[in-house]
């Protein structure tokens, strides 16, 4: 039993810090846009879309209208002939009609599906401008993200800057005991590595505001023991790849309307057929030689057709056309100023690359210089302070390789960000 529970505890303290939380950068993404408020206006769209088609398709109902009236008229039709045993006729002056009417559509020239097909498309024209702004999301996430990590990378050099300013204190204490160094070159190196303690809070204190900021922004808790996952940088290839932003979806989307609204004008200057039915009740009915109130109905077939429509077709499929072509413009504006912010990614990565081989040179360098150093030190042959100008140039150029790595993979995921890829 004994060796069972030492063997599930050795299990659990070997695990690794992964296992108690990860984060990757698309996962971030994810989370961010399934907890940002605008996220809900997607069923808002959805919702009023179909209130709008449930409308437009109830134009194929029958429709139904009522109409009353009242008048009194200062003169009414007679018939001036006296005929032996008839009485002399005349209707009143004073009229009353009640109508109501029930009217089918049976072609209505493809305007009510013109209608429906607009409101669709007004639907995906906002879920696209919907999806442009959910996208900045991205751009902000990436910041918090690379800023995580930028910080860790320097609060690993911290460490390593610290252990080497400790490895010396041990060395010059060495050497006050043997004679070669004194107090002050013990003090000279205990105030850099006060200094280095002093950073390593600066970081740690940001870190931990960028922490509870995308904290907030995924709806998560975030602590100082989640692992973020560094993105791989060789899975991009910004020159191959094509340019995806969802900007290009609202165009053809705002284009695929523009259609559907010519459709519609060309729906409405095309003739309507449909049946209709009115019953009524009047004085007089439809025997406007019985001057009494009676019930009445009509009922046939209708056709018509607005001509007048044709007046303003040519100017309004005009406009349309217009809107088009800004349209169009919009959309090469776009891809110009991407292409252009393209090339300057593609330049600053490898500009950053060229700088990065030469920083593991330096490095290289000032690492032997640094070693030299020390030994000379041990030795009594040079100062203390001497060393300490060379531990600084070395962790100066590892503090500038971390960084360049850094900045090479924040403008590797800015071109991805770019091209949506």
């Amino acid at each position: 039993m004994r060796l069972l529970l030492f063997a599930v505890l050795a299990s659990f303290l070997m695990q690794s810090p992964a296992a108690y939380g990860q984060l990757t950068l698309d996962a971030c993404r994810e989370k961010a846009r399934a907890n940002y408020p605008l996220i809900r206006q997607y069923g808002l769209i959805d919702r009023s879309a179909e209130y709008n088609l449930s409308n437009a398709s109830r134009g194929y109902l029958p429709q139904v209208s009522v109409m009353a009236k009242a008048s009194y008229q200062s003169e009414v039709t007679e018939i001036p002939i006296n005929i032996p045993g008839i009485p002399a006729f005349s209707l009143s002056k004073d009229q009353y009609q009640a109508v109501a009417e029930v009217t089918q559509v049976l072609w209505d020239g493809g305007a009510i599906r013109a209608q429906k097909q607009i409101i669709d498309q007004s639907a995906e024209v906002d879920r696209q401008s919907l999806e442009v702004a959910l996208y900045a999301l991205n751009e902000r996430i990436n910041q918090l993200f690379f800023g995580i990590l930028v910080i860790r990378e320097q609060l690993r050099q911290n460490e390593i800057l610290q252990a080497g300013w400790q490895n010396n204190i041990d060395r010059v204490m060495a050497g006050i005991n043997g004679g070669i160094a004194g107090q002050s070159d013990l003090d000279a190196l205990e105030v850099e590595q006060l200094r280095t303690a002093q950073r390593t809070t600066e970081l740690k204190s940001a870190e931990s505001g960028y922490l509870r900021m995308l904290s907030v922004m995924i709806a998560e808790p975030v602590g100082t023991e989640m692992v973020f996952s560094k993105p791989d940088m060789n899975a991009f290839t910004g020159e191959a790849a094509g340019n995806n932003r969802p900007e290009l979806n609202l165009f053809q989307s705002q284009r695929n309307l523009l259609d559907r609204q010519q459709d519609a004008i060309r729906a409405d200057n095309m003739p309507r057929f449909g049946l209709y039915l009115q019953g009524g009740y009047g004085k007089p009915g439809l025997n406007i030689l019985n001057n009494e109130f009676s019930p009445f109905y009509i009922g046939g077939a209708r056709l018509t057709w607005n001509l007048s429509n044709y007046y303003q077709q040519k100017n309004s499929l005009g406009k349309l056309g217009v809107s088009s072509q800004l349209v169009d413009l919009q959309e090469n504006v776009f891809l110009y100023n991407s292409n252009l912010a393209g090339i300057q990614q593609n330049a600053e990565i490898s500009k950053i690359r060229e700088m990065i081989g030469r920083d593991d040179e330096i490095i290289m360098l000032r690492q032997r210089i640094r070693q030299s150093s020390e030994v000379k030190v041990e030795n009594g042959t040079l100062s203390v302070t001497e060393l300490i100008r060379d531990i600084q140039a070395e962790d100066m150029a590892r503090q500038e390789r971390a960084v360049h790595e850094m900045q090479l993979l924040i403008s590797v995921y800015n071109l991805k960000n770019l091209k949506n890829n």
